[in-house]
């Protein structure tokens, strides 16, 4: 890749409970910084690859730490407001066994969610900028949001900046303020060049049913998806299998108009984190656009697989670390 990658969205404060066990269980909860857009941003410079974030982060010590937790791993931060307000927080009780974990979201309000369009300087903001990275919990926040969301692609359109648009349905996040946001998520999607998203999430965004979880299901969604929406030149997607907490089988698709490749499925085993693992396959998969399906595919999934096992939302797998993995247990490099 050779432009930058911007990054749109809310960054959070996640607050989870320790040892795998249920919230407030322990009197401390371990704390990390994330956002689904940051981490793709953080996952990007850890690659080497150039990566700006662009949000709203309160003023104050926390905001000061959000910001410090992205500029660390190399990421330009110096398109990021600053306002009054709070940082939005999300609770985590990891999985454990046959338990499966569980979010509580606490960000009604951020300064994020309250910033109106018109305080981002968008023309200025995209300026040198090859790709505008975004996701669905954008416009699952509220109305506002959404139109935010919307007033962001359509200045990267106008900018000539190609837009990647994860769907990260968040039912939870929706269901405050909206029953069906369909049509809101195709105004999105019409947007994009690139979307991440697998044939279920296109069954639902074109209410269409594609049966069967094979990979001829899979094309004729994508196929579907390139034909209703003409500016959409790659779809990337992974489909995991959940034997426990500790053990995921995982594997990568990338779809283009005129090429398809999907990796083998590997094992993912001693998971430590899972939180993050959809923004390091799609930082992979942005990393490598100007390659094959093939190649963006398996370097998505690298990125994806050693992500789970790396506690917090962010990414620290180098370029170094991708190229040497293998889907056997490491050993000791020396």
């Amino acid at each position: 890749m050779t432009g930058v990658v911007l990054c749109f969205g809310e960054m959070l404060l996640r607050l989870a409970a320790p040892d795998r066990g249920h919230l407030f269980q322990e009197s401390r909860l371990d704390a990390h910084f994330g956002g689904a857009e940051a981490n793709v941003a953080v996952a990007l410079a850890r690659l080497g690859e150039p990566a700006a974030v662009i949000t709203t982060l309160p003023s104050g010590s926390i905001g000061d730490a959000a910001l410090e937790s992205v500029r660390a791993a190399g990421v330009d931060v110096s398109r990021v407001l600053r306002a009054d307000g709070r940082l939005g927080l999300y609770f985590l009780s990891p999985p454990s066994g046959p338990r499966g974990a569980h979010i509580v979201y606490d960000r009604l309000d951020s300064s994020f969610a309250v910033t109106p369009s018109e305080a981002y300087d968008w023309p200025a903001a995209l300026d040198g900028v090859e790709w505008l990275h975004l996701s669905g919990i954008i416009p699952a926040i509220g109305p506002d949001a959404a139109r935010l969301s919307l007033d962001a692609i359509a200045a990267a359109k106008a900018a000539g900046v190609k837009v990647s648009f994860d769907g990260n349905f968040r039912a939870s996040m929706w269901a405050r303020w909206c029953a069906d946001p369909q049509q809101i998520l195709l105004d999105h999607v019409t947007g994009a060049d690139l979307l991440f998203g697998n044939h279920r999430d296109i069954s639902l965004l074109l209410g269409e049913d594609f049966a069967g979880d094979t990979p001829d299901a899979r094309r004729r969604a994508c196929e579907a998806a390139f034909a209703l929406f003409p500016r959409l030149t790659c779809i990337a997607s992974t489909a995991r299998r959940v034997i426990d907490a500790d053990t995921h089988e995982l594997s990568a698709r990338v779809d283009r108009r005129d090429d398809a490749f999907e990796t083998e499925t590997i094992v993912v085993s001693q998971i430590v984190d899972r939180i993050g693992t959809g923004d390091a396959f799609a930082a992979g998969v942005l990393s490598s656009m100007e390659d094959s399906c093939e190649v963006a595919a398996a370097r998505g999934l690298v990125l994806a697989a050693l992500k789970h096992a790396t506690a917090g939302d962010h990414s620290r797998t180098t370029s170094i670390e991708a190229r040497m993995f293998t889907a056997t247990a490491g050993d000791v490099r020396r």
